[in-house]
């Protein structure tokens, strides 16, 4: 299997690549423990944030002109206000808070480090930007939700590992419809941040 080549764009240079992203977003966020089932009106809607901000950026993973997998981000300033309420409500400025959108990769690239080489990525656009803390938000899900596959592992250890640590008291709450749903479902996604150093 070839090693992705990842390319960091910014700002309007993303503009291209949306509907390679939006198409990227509704494959791999179907899966467990998102269960998204994405259509083209609401990945237009989410990644109009992305469109509207100067400061928006994304590392595209890509094998020859194909688009495998993408990490993107964006200052918490310039993101929704359903993101931007929790850390509002309890004070926290959000000049100097970069957010992470997200990180999706096809399965077929999974295992070879290209999430180290995001995270680098967003690590040192965020300092570019004069960012003092990191943040992204998951969403939670029971235990005993049955959907959860056999043997899924959450991604908890390696966001730790990385200097990455729970913030229980910061919950964002999100709708999406999910997989054979007919309307969204409201979605609580808890927040986890870094000090940038």
């Amino acid at each position: 299997m070839p090693r992705p080549e990842i390319r960091v764009v910014r700002g309007n240079d993303l503009l291209p690549y949306i509907p390679e992203l939006a198409r990227l977003r509704m494959g791999v966020f179907r899966e467990f423990p998102y269960l998204y089932e994405g259509t083209d009106a609401n990945e237009a809607k989410y990644l109009r944030t992305y469109m509207q901000s100067p400061r928006a950026m994304a590392a595209l993973a890509f094998v020859a002109q194909d688009l495998v997998g993408a990490s993107t981000g964006l200052p918490m300033a310039d993101e929704v206000p359903a993101f931007k309420q929790p850390f509002e409500d309890r004070g926290i400025h959000t000049a100097q808070l970069f957010y992470w959108g997200e990180t999706v990769l096809l399965p077929a690239y999974r295992g070879q480090g290209l999430f180290k080489e995001f995270l680098r990525a967003r690590e040192d656009y965020a300092r570019s930007l004069q960012m003092k803390h990191l943040c992204f938000c998951g969403v939670l899900r029971a235990e005993d939700d049955p959907h959860r596959p056999a043997g899924y592992q959450p991604l908890d250890p390696i966001w730790n590992y990385f200097g990455y640590a729970q913030q229980p008291d910061l919950v964002a709450h999100f709708p999406w419809l999910e997989i054979g749903g007919t309307e969204p479902v409201d979605h609580r996604l808890m927040f986890w941040m870094k000090a940038l150093v």
